[in-house]
Order: C-alpha cells, then structure tokens, then sequence
C-alpha cells in the first residue's frame, strides 16, 4: 500500500544514491567511464526506500534509524553488485572468460575491488549522515501523514 512514509523513504533514498554517485566519482581513477551509474544507482536507492525503510516506518525513532541504516548499507551493497555485474558483463564481451563459472566469480572480485575505493571517510559520513536524515524525515512522514 502506497503511504506518505514510504514515498518519503524513496525520495530520502535516491537523492542518498545520487549524492553518494557524485562522491564515489571523485574517488575512482581518472578517465573513468560512468555510463549510467547515477541513475542505476538511484533507482536501487528508491527501490531500497520503498521496499526496506518505508514499509517499516512509523514504529519509534530508534527502530526507524536503525531500518534507514539498513537500508543505505542495502543500498551500497546492491550497487556494488549491479555495477561489478555490469563490469562483469562488459569484460565477457571481450571474451576475458574461460567460462560461466569464471565470469560470475568475478563479479565478487570485481565489487570486491570497487568496495575498496568506497573506503574514504568522507563517503562513509556522507551515507551515515544521509541514513540518519533520512530515517528522521520518514518517522515524521509516518507520525504526520497516515
């Protein structure tokens, strides 16, 4: 069921998404090719809204901050993954697999090696700060709007 919360929780999220996009550009090597990583991203922040924080708002404070935790590291996690899988995709094209096996056990490596440049105190805040915004602004959406 569509509520104020977890519209809330879905915007709150992809904007986390896009400014975390933004951040994670100034961390990856020169020359880097994004593509479409701002948006890939934001769509995984506002499913992560509307699926994770928004159906779990409205039960105290301290439970919502601790679901907008959960859904930011979701967040990170999941986009990890799209984009190794993404990577992945674009090395198999160039045929850099022996086979199936190779290619999906390098996903893990490939999120393994782009988790590494997510290690930067200033992203790190930036999710941890953004989760807390947002978990007070979804409790509020919750007690205000039903």
């Amino acid at each position: 069921m569509t509520t104020a919360a977890r519209l809330i929780a879905a915007l709150c999220l992809a904007a986390l998404g896009y400014l975390g996009s933004e951040e994670v550009k100034t961390l990856m090597p020169e020359g880097t090719g994004f593509g479409y990583f701002t948006w890939v991203t934001m769509g995984l922040g506002w499913l992560c809204g509307w699926l994770i924080l928004g159906p779990r708002a409205g039960r105290g404070l301290a439970s919502t901050q601790s679901h907008a935790l959960t859904a930011t590291a979701a967040l990170v996690l999941l986009a990890l993954l799209v984009q190794a899988t993404a990577e992945m995709v674009r090395l198999a094209m160039r045929h850099r697999y022996d086979g199936p096996m190779e290619a999906f056990a390098a996903i893990f490596e490939i999120a393994l090696e782009f988790g590494g440049h997510l290690l930067d105190a200033e992203f790190f805040l930036l999710m941890l700060g953004g989760a807390v915004v947002t978990g007070l602004l979804v409790e509020l959406a919750a007690r205000h709007w039903r």
